[in-house]
């Protein structure tokens, strides 16, 4: 088994495509047949596997997820506790908990078995910067 820290800098909420830099180091560690998994080292961003050639459907989901928790600075999310972290803080652990924080992806003869449309991101669901982690493994078969 072979492991990698996968570090993403990030500036605000964006969906980031980490797919090359996936697809770079399996092909550097000469992964032929297996499994890659992928988890990110933080409860205030996600992973996804989402479509790669339309931007609009980043910028849908990222709309879409704003709707379904708002900044507690929003007057629709008062009931809100965990503010120690500023308003986004909430939000984003709610984000966190309904998409995916970690990925397995079959690879077949050194490729991840992806679909023609479909690319990793990392979904980062906080205002302000951050320097993300996500812990890479791949299983061979």
């Amino acid at each position: 088994m072979s492991a990698i820290i996968l570090k993403i800098p990030t500036r605000g909420p964006a969906c980031h495509d980490f797919t090359h830099e996936v697809q770079g180091w399996l092909h550097q560690i000469g992964a032929r047949e297996g499994v890659v998994t992928l988890m990110v080292r933080h409860t205030s961003c996600s992973l996804l596997i989402q479509e790669n050639a339309d931007p609009a459907v980043q910028r849908d989901l990222l709309e879409w997820l704003d709707r379904i928790a708002p900044p507690a600075d929003h007057p629709s999310m008062g009931y809100l506790t965990h503010l120690a972290e500023g308003p986004d803080d909430m939000p984003a652990h709610q984000k966190a908990a309904i998409l995916p924080v970690s990925l397995q992806i079959p690879v077949l003869q050194g490729r991840m078995a992806l679909g023609t449309w479909q690319g990793i991101y990392l979904v980062e669901h906080r205002r302000a910067p951050h320097a993300r982690q996500i812990v890479a493994s791949f299983q061979p078969n």
